[in-house]
Parts: structure tokens; C-alpha cells; sequence
């Protein structure tokens, strides 16, 4: 197959972009603007990759998408503003970027006289879905009500619905995969992971909002990487699917393993005010898409998945230092 994808070149896109071109055969046509986050230095290596094309441009300008769609066999659609911070100062981009890029994408499939027969598979996020009680139970599924918090995740929202909506009404073949928060290499320095080790390998102190007690599921990204594989090639057109790490950790409980790995101590921690409207727990049930897709997370496990990422870092100081200048606290 040749795939579209969109984004390829930040932290999710460019791990897959890698993956498939490891484990598949498949050909790889990578759309991205090129924005602060999603530099094509991430993938410089791939330039002389026979089944590998980077196009730079604007997933929300219908002449750039038009030509790239034509030749797809399928869309693995990444583009995205992610920071959930940047969203609240300023949800501008993420709106044009987010909701609009993903109607451009979904009318250029729709006026290919083949595009519903193209799969395009949506990569969302489980943030869509609100949160959860500290001291309840339950977890995120396909059938959970969407209630998001944060102007990211209401944009993401907003291009899900887009998605199934645009199935039911044009007969396209939309798939909407939504993941937990992810880590992994590659992963620009603003988000709360690469954030802490950045810092905490410079010896400084790490922002931790307010009492440390939010939980979040985590995935590792090469295991999200095979959902969305998994998704493309055995998911049904239509359906949502939720995939998280089966790693539930609490901010608190995060910061003082990155502590542990980096040899810090807990004077470290500068406790900051809460962000506005910071979910309590994210949770996901897997039952669905170990059922329909056979997909397991098989990499996200601490402490072994969490030491790797932290070396990985400190391995790449080079690709990571002259990042920091453009990047935010979480």
C-alpha cells in the first residue's frame, strides 16, 4: 500500500513513519508544515529511503491535500496541535490545524471518485472523553460520552465527530483510534515526560501541578504505533476504537521515578499552581480492541519502558538542547 500520513514528522508521526517502514512494506508519502514541533530533522536519516517521501505543506489547504489523497491507498491522519498549555493560552492553531485540516482531508476523500475506498484512520486522543473520579472506578471505552475539558481536546473532539460523521453521511471509510498519553523517543521537550528528564539531566528543578495526585494511563509509543496498524488493517470503518498502556501512574508517582532514574531527590519538585480545568484520571478499557484488533500493549511496562525513555535522552542531548528555547511548562 502507499500511505498518507499527515504529521509525520512530530513525536507519534515520526515514530510511526519509522515503524511501518521497519515492519511493513508499505510505501510512505509524510505531509507536515514543518511547525515548531514537527521538524524534519526528526527524520533526516530517511532521505535517501526508497519508500519514503516527505512533502512539506498544510494539511488545511485543499491544493496541497488534493494530489497526495489521489495517490493514497490509505490516510493515517496524525496532523495536530497537542499542547494542552499552548491550547489554553491561544486555541487558534488548534482549531485551523485540528478541526479545519481534518474537514479538508475528509472532502479531498470524499470528492476522489475512490476515496471510499480508502481507509483513513484518525488518530485521536482519550483526553476527548473528560476525565474520571480520583477515588472511583471505571475506565474510557468506545461507547464513553465525549465531555472534554481543554480547548485541545475539545478541537480533537470536534474532528472526531467529523469523522464518523462524514461516515454516515458520504460512505467513507473513517476509523477513529484514541490513545492515552504516550512517551517514548522523540517526544518534544514540552510535554510532562521529556520535560522532567530534560531538566532533571541539567540538574533543575521540575514543575509539578498542584498537589500531584492527577492520574494518567501511559503508553508507550511504539505500542500505540501497532494500534494504529492494527486499526488500519483489521478495524471496520465507522468505529471507534480506545487503546491505552495499562500503566496508570499518578503525576506525583511519575516525578519521583524520573527522580530515581536521574539520580535527583525530591527537592527537585517546585510545586506550581494547577493548570485551569486539569482532568483527574485518565483510565482505558482494552477489552475492545484486544477483542476486535488482537492488539496488547507490550511495551509500556515500568519501570523498564520509563528507564529506556530516560536514556534515550541522555543519549540525544544533541537532537534535544536546542529544542528547549521553544518549549513550555506542563
Amino acid at each position: 500500500m502507499r500511505l498518507l500520513i499527515s504529521g509525520g514528522c512530530g513525536f507519534i508521526g515520526s515514530n510511526l513513519v519509522r515503524h511501518v517502514l521497519a515492519t511493513t512494506g508499505h510505501d510512505v508519502v509524510n505531509l507536515d508544515a514543518q511547525t515548531y514541533a514537527g521538524r524534519a530533522g526528526n527524520l533526516d536519516d530517511l532521505d535517501d529511503h526508497p519508500r519514503y517521501r516527505l512533502v512539506v505543506g498544510d494539511v488545511a489547504r485543499a491544493e496541497t491535500v488534493r494530489p497526495l489523497v489521489r495517490e493514497a491507498d490509505a490516510v493515517l491522519h496524525l496532523a495536530a496541535e497537542s499542547h494542552v498549555d499552548r491550547s489554553i493560552t491561544d486555541a487558534s492553531a488548534f482549531m485551523r490545524t485540528n478541526v479545519l485540516g481534518t474537514q479538508v482531508l475528509l472532502d479531498t476523500l470524499r470528492d476522489d471518485p475512490a476515496g471510499a475506498a480508502k481507509p483513513l484512520v484518525h488518530v485521536s486522543t482519550d483526553e476527548v472523553f473528560g476525565d474520571l473520579p480520583l477515588d472511583g472506578g471505571g475506565a474510557f471505552d468506545a461507547d464513553s460520552p465525549v465531555r472534554p475539558s481543554s480547548p485541545y481536546a475539545a478541537s480533537k473532539a470536534a474532528a472526531d465527530h467529523l469523522c464518523l460523521a462524514w461516515h454516515r453521511t458520504f460512505g467513507l471509510d473513517t476509523r477513529v483510534l484514541n490513545a492515552s498519553n504516550n512517551f517514548g523517543p522523540w517526544q518534544f521537550p514540552e510535554k510532562v515526560i521529556p520535560r522532567f528528564i530534560t531538566r532533571l539531566l541539567r540538574g533543575q528543578t521540575v514543575p509539578l501541578y498542584g498537589d500531584g495526585r492527577n492520574v494518567r494511563d501511559w503508553l508507550h509509543v511504539l505500542d500505540h504505533c501497532d494500534a494504529i496498524l492494527a486499526v488500519l488493517e483489521r478495524g471496520a470503518a465507522g468505529r471507534r476504537y480506545v487503546v491505552g498502556g495499562d500503566n496508570p501512574r499518578s503525576n506525583l508517582e511519575l516525578t519521583r521515578a524520573l527522580l530515581s532514574l536521574t539520580g535527583g531527590s525530591e527537592n527537585l519538585i517546585e510545586r506550581v499552581p494547577d493548570r485551569p480545568g486539569h482532568d483527574l484520571r485518565y483510565a482505558v478499557d482494552n477489552t475492545e480492541a484486544s477483542r476486535a484488533l488482537g492488539w496488547q500493549p507490550t511495551r509500556s511496562a515500568w519501570p523498564g519502558a520509563l528507564a529506556e525513555t530516560v536514556d534515550w535522552y541522555r543519549n540525544h542531548e544533541a537532537w534535544w538542547s536546542p529544542l528547549l528555547e521553544n518549549s513550555t511548562e506542563r
